[in-house]
Order: structure tokens, then sequence, then C-alpha cells
């Protein structure tokens, strides 16, 4: 009813009779809703002034501390085709045992025989070397035979050339007596005739005289064709020691070019037996990955290749592999406005999916079912989920994580920040503050590498 009239009905009317308005109406009711109301008041005050830890929360899942723990999945460098398997899913496998088999599907590896062949082929190419080797040896030997074979053949010219210019003095000398022999005979001659004119000899003698100064001029002229063919043979000389020099320099330089030659065959023939040698490593490491090995022990977690026959290019997965040995960490996820409150070997809280745990977030003390953990790595570039990666291990002063934690499981994390008043959260919560900014009193430790 809405009660608009002036004719009020409880004026008029004992309402006190009635069993259901005594139980309303009843005064009991007033006394104890009001005490509950002051003892709610007074413990909603004392509750505003009890300490409240800040802290920052965050979502992310259970991963290893070192990269090489993590789970990876194996590739092959190499196309091929799967031929056999040797292990199944779950299977423990030690670092170095064989995971399938694989075949070749690229033409130029198809050779069975390809590594001995090509140890052939260097076989051969060595003999090569070893040959053009031994000719240049051959020819080095030759050219030093003509360098001295030269020497003397020049020696012997160099005689000979001295041998003629003697000769030419020897032969200008008896020219010389021949001029002296013939002007005496002419003055003998001359006087003779005189004589004969005056009647003191004879006529033979007169005859005697111009025979002998012919006979004397005749030596003159052979004499004089002795001294020019003594001259000739100088000439000769020289130009035979210029030959001999010519011939020898030419047959020398021939030898040069030869062994010039046989060198560069030689280092060819070296330049391809490397080559040979660097194919024949390739084809040895090659055969090695038809078998693809496990990288570290571990269990087979998953085969993303499967059946027999199948091919698969370089690079592509075939296996996953998780490590058997691994330590523990848990990743999480902060925004950036709680980035710079986070510090290296801040003490953060867990909680892990799966284990049952009641959480007081802002009352760490009482809360159960969570585990210790400690910042080691802060993200410093931002994840594609706008948020900053944190990398939290264990905290050696709390109690051990679970045994029976499998990595990739989830968590959530909350890190541990001042104590502050409750009715001083609220406040800050109401009106959107970020947790107070501080700083950790002792500085974290860094690591020297060695």
């Amino acid at each position: 009813m809405l009660n608009i009239t002036h004719n009020k009905l409880n004026r008029k009317v004992d309402l006190s009779e009635y069993t259901a308005v005594q139980k309303v109406f009843h005064k009991r009711h007033y006394k104890y809703f009001n005490r509950f109301l002051i003892g709610f008041t007074i413990v909603s005050f004392v509750v505003l002034f009890l300490p409240w830890t800040q802290n920052i929360s965050g979502t992310g899942n259970v991963t290893t501390l070192k990269p090489d723990q993590r789970p990876q999945t194996i590739q092959s460098p190499i196309p091929g085709r799967i031929e056999k398997w040797y292990v199944q899913e779950g299977d423990f496998v030690k670092k170095g045992d064989t995971i399938l088999h694989i075949s070749e599907i690229k033409n130029e590896y198809f050779d069975p025989n390809l590594v001995q062949r090509t140890g052939q082929q260097i076989k051969a190419k060595s003999m090569a070397v070893t040959s053009y080797q031994g000719k240049v040896k051959a020819l080095e030997t030759q050219a030093d035979a003509l360098r001295s074979e030269r020497v003397l053949k020049l020696e012997q010219a160099n005689n000979k050339l001295l041998q003629s210019r003697l000769k030419v003095k020897s032969d200008s000398i008896d020219f010389e007596a021949a001029k002296t022999n013939i002007a005496i005979a002419e003055r003998q001659y001359d006087r003779i005739v005189q004589l004969e004119s005056e009647g003191l000899k004879a006529l033979t003698d007169v005859e005697e005289k111009r025979l002998k100064l012919q006979e004397t001029q005749a030596k003159l002229i052979s004499q004089e064709n002795k001294l020019l063919a003594s001259k000739n043979e100088v000439i000769n000389a020289k130009v035979e020691i210029n030959r001999i020099q010519a011939e020898y320099t030419d047959k020398i330089s021939k030898s040069q070019s030869d062994k010039f030659t046989a060198q560069s065959n030689q280092f060819d023939a070296e330049a391809q037996v490397t080559k040979l040698e660097n194919e024949y490593t390739n084809y040895e490491i090659r055969n090695d990955m038809y078998y693809i090995k496990a990288p570290q022990s571990g269990f087979i977690n998953k085969a993303l290749r499967s059946g027999v026959g199948e091919t698969f290019k370089e690079g592509d997965q075939l296996v996953g592999i998780m490590p058997s040995d691994y330590d523990l960490a848990v990743e999480t996820f902060v925004k950036p406005i709680d980035l710079p409150l986070m510090h290296i070997d801040e003490k953060v809280r867990i909680q892990f999916d799966g284990w049952p745990a009641i959480i007081f977030s802002g009352w760490p003390n009482v809360s159960y079912g969570t585990y210790g953990g400690k910042v080691v790595a802060i993200e410093t570039f931002i994840s594609d989920n706008g948020k900053y990666r944190v990398l939290i291990a264990p905290d050696p002063d709390d109690y051990k994580w679970p045994k029976d934690i499998r990595v990739g499981s989830g968590a959530n994390s909350m890190a541990l920040l001042e104590d502050v008043p409750i009715w001083f959260e609220l406040w800050r919560k109401l009106n959107g503050f970020p947790p107070n900014y501080y700083q950790p009193s002792k500085k974290p430790a860094i690591s020297q590498k060695k």
C-alpha cells in the first residue's frame, strides 16, 4: 500500500494482536541487530589497521632454468626419406642413441660407394702431384746442367778467342818482318843493279836479287793474308761466344718454362686433391647424418614425422625430446607498470596448477599450498602478449617444489612488496595507484664471468 491517505490504519487497528506482527516487530531483534552492527563496525575498523603485504601477481608456466634443459625438437640437416624407426613415443634414450635411419633422396649422392670412389680419385690426383714434383726436380737438374755446360762452352770459346788474338799478334809481327825483308830486298836489288851498270857485278847476280825480291814480295802478301785470316778468326770466336750465350739462354729459358708449367700443373693438381679431400670429408659426415641420434639423454615426446618412406626437407622437425635431467623454474609475465618493482633475488610465492592451495595475497604467512621462489632473470624486451617475462627459480630457503611437476604446466606467481595497512591498500586500489615504488636494501649479486 502507498499509504497516501490521512486516515492511518495503524492508529485505528491494533496489529499487535496478530502472530505475524508479534514475530516481526519484537523488540529483541532490534537489540541483536544493533549489537551485530556495532561489533561488525569495530572489527572492520580494526581490520583496516592490520598489515597487508603488497604484491604483484602474474601468470605463467613451469619451464627449466637452463636453455639446454628445455624440450626440443630434433631436425635433420639434410633432406631424406625415413627408412626405419628405432624408438617409440615415451622411450628413454641416452645421448648418442639412434632414433631413426634415413636414406638419400638427392641423385648426386645415390652411389653407395661414393666415399670409396672419391678416395680413389684422391689417390690418383696425389700420384699426379708426385709426378709433377718429379718433373719439376728433373727440369731443375736439367737447367743446372745447361748452366754448367754453358760455363764450359763459354770458357772454351773465350780460350779460342784468346788464341785467335795471339795468332793475330803473331801474324802481325810476321807481316812487319815481311815488310822489313822486302825493304831490304829492294835496297839490295837497287845496289846490285847499280853495280852491274858499273860493271862490278854480273847479270846473274842481278837476276838472283830480282828473284829474291819477288819471293820477298810474295811472302809479304802471304803474311798479310794470314793476318787477315787471324783477324777473321777473332771475329768468328766472338760470334761463337754470342751464339753459345744465345743458344744456352734459349735452352735454359725453355727448361724454366717447362718447369713453371709443371709447377702450375702441380699446384692445380694439389688444389684438386684438396677439393676432393673436402668432398671426401663431407661425404663421410653426410653418411653419419643418415642416422638421427639423440643430442642428450631424455624421453621421446612425440614423433612429428610418422611412417616409413615419408620424405622431408633439411631443417624439418622429426621428433621431440624432453631432457631427463633439468632444473625447474617458472616463467611468469608481469605488466609494464609493475616492471620497475621487480628486482633480481626478489622473493616470490608460487601456486602450481593441480596442487590445492588457499591463498591470501596480502597475508602470505597464512597462505597454504604455495611455494617459495626467487627472481633470477628479468626480460628487458616486451613479449608478444604485451607483458615482460620474469624467470623464477626455487628458493633454497623454502620448501622444495613438488617432484611431480611437469614442464609446461601452469603456475601463478605473487611477488611480495612492502607491508602497508589495509586501509592504505584499499585507498590505493580505489584511486588506481600502483604499489609503493621502492628499491631493495641489498643489491643483487652480479655474477662474474670466469
